[in-house]
């Protein structure tokens, strides 16, 4: 048999009624807990409380911002849901990765996601502890020991009990969400609350819709592109879900209506109810509304939904991360005990090391409470543009190979590929540009250089040692 044909044989879609997984995990995620993980995976403190400086940077635009960068994440996610549904499987990006790039690429992707979700999941633990200190006097890194403590043990039960957590995490900070632009509605149509001047027109009356120049709308971008991580964990779910392709399928098909409603929607009530002139850096934008509408205990209520936030990227964080080292040890690239799953089929030693890297966060926030959060997202963020990118390659290499007949193709096709793909490349290389322009984006590239050589030393390592790993067909059958 030739490896074309073993590919055709071996990515086959999977049957939506097949409840085993030949990865060995169990299908514990149910569709409404899917539902809801597609829903609130991209929500977090990037729009609860960095919404604020980044309207003080771009004013009115900011909602094109987000708009523009949400049709470019649905490109990826229909991508990327392309790709599950030719073959649905739990390594996601280091699997396709291997397939159409090789091994190397599939090192470098595997490694690169799980050190994106290990410092993102450091920066929410950071910032869960601030939000406890705002009722209470206790040291940040005690809350986040404590934080991290929680979601290892919750992600070491089972998978269902992971995503009964996430489900209700999401459900918490939709409900805020809905919440805030019900309430901003009632107040620009019926004028209740205390907000000094809600109408639409502070849209574009207060310096118009570029008040600081389409520069600064345009650095405003990579903000707003990070504000998006976590959208493509819905991926790495496939090996747990139940009818997966049916499942992943309405997952992915509901994101715009997902962005333009809790993103493009939040925003435009936001900057309605008041002009953007209000709103700054350090301060969530949520709470401001809340507070000029006139609800009691505005600040003590986001402040809730924000440390929800923040426990559902760790919870989700570490999820992933285990499922990620797991699939590196299948292909030999990564100690080869982290493949191991318990008796409730999760990867209980790569959610251990995971979280065992994590502490390093809490060490941070001793050294330097001040900065750890800077610090610390600096990793993610280059690292997650070029995971974007690897889905978005992969896919223009697999529709080529559809083309010539090599494997079968998907019944759940991306409109207009391969021109949605590209631009949707050209849109990610454009924000790696303008990093180039910001302080933090610099260290950022700084940052992905530094690992980008440590993940390339590792990966000569690991040939020097004679070790060339599974392929993808032994891994996936």
């Amino acid at each position: 048999m030739t490896t074309s044909d073993r590919h055709l044989q071996d990515a086959r879609p999977l049957d939506p009624a097949d409840s085993g997984d030949s990865e060995g995990y169990a299908r514990g995620l149910n569709p409404r807990t899917i539902q809801m993980i597609a829903i609130g995976g991209a929500i977090g403190t990037g729009l609860f409380y960095g919404a604020g400086g980044a309207i003080e940077q771009a004013g009115p635009a900011l909602i094109l911002a987000y708009l523009v960068a949400g049709l470019a994440i649905f490109v990826i996610m229909r991508a990327l849901g392309e790709l599950l549904t030719y073959r649905p499987t739990s390594g996601s990006f280091a699997e396709y990765a291997h397939e159409f790039l090789g091994r190397f690429a599939g090192f470098v992707t595997g490694w690169s996601y799980w050190a994106v979700w290990v410092a993102t999941c450091m920066a929410e633990i950071t910032v869960a502890g601030k939000y406890v200190e705002y009722w209470f006097d206790i040291a940040p890194w005690s809350t986040a020991l404590v934080v991290l403590a929680v979601m290892f043990a919750a992600n070491l039960i089972s998978v269902r009990l992971f995503g009964e957590g996430e489900f209700w995490f999401s459900t918490i900070k939709v409900t805020a969400i809905v919440g805030m632009i019900l309430l901003g509605i009632g107040v620009l149509l019926f004028g209740f609350g205390h907000a000094s001047n809600p109408t639409v027109t502070n849209l574009w009356a207060d310096g118009g819709v570029f008040p600081n120049g389409i520069g600064q709308s345009l650095l405003v971008l990579q903000i707003v592109l990070f504000a998006y991580v976590g959208v493509e964990l819905v991926g790495v779910t496939a090996g747990e879900a139940r009818e997966p392709r049916k499942t992943l399928r309405k997952a992915i098909n509901t994101l715009p209506f997902r962005i333009g409603l809790f993103y493009v929607g939040a925003l435009v009530v936001i900057m309605a109810v008041s002009s953007w002139r209000q709103f700054q850096a350090g301060k969530s934008p949520f709470v401001e509304v809340f507070e000029q509408i006139g609800i009691p205990g505005a600040a003590g209520i986001v402040n809730f939904v924000l440390l929800t936030a923040a426990l559902s990227s760790c919870n989700s964080g570490i999820y992933s991360t285990g499922r990620m080292l797991r699939t590196l040890a299948l292909h030999g690239e990564a100690p080869a005990g982290l493949s191991k799953l318990s008796a409730n089929a999760v990867p209980y030693l790569g959610i251990t090391a995971s979280a065992a890297a994590m502490v390093l966060g809490v060490i941070v926030n001793i050294i330097s409470p001040d900065k750890a959060f800077a610090y610390i997202t600096s990793v993610s963020t280059i690292g997650i543009i070029f995971v974007w990118g690897v889905i978005l390659v992969c896919h223009l290499l697999y529709r080529a190979k559809v083309a010539r007949g090599e494997l079968p193709a998907s019944d759940y096709r991306l409109p207009a590929a391969p021109y949605t793909t590209l631009l949707a490349l050209a849109f990610l290389g454009l924000v790696v540009v303008l990093l180039l322009f910001t302080d933090s984006g610099r260290t950022a590239i700084v940052v992905g250089g530094v690992w980008a050589a440590l993940v390339s030393g590792g990966y000569l390592v690991l040939n020097r040692l004679g070790k060339p790993g599974a392929t993808t067909e032994s891994v996936v059958r």
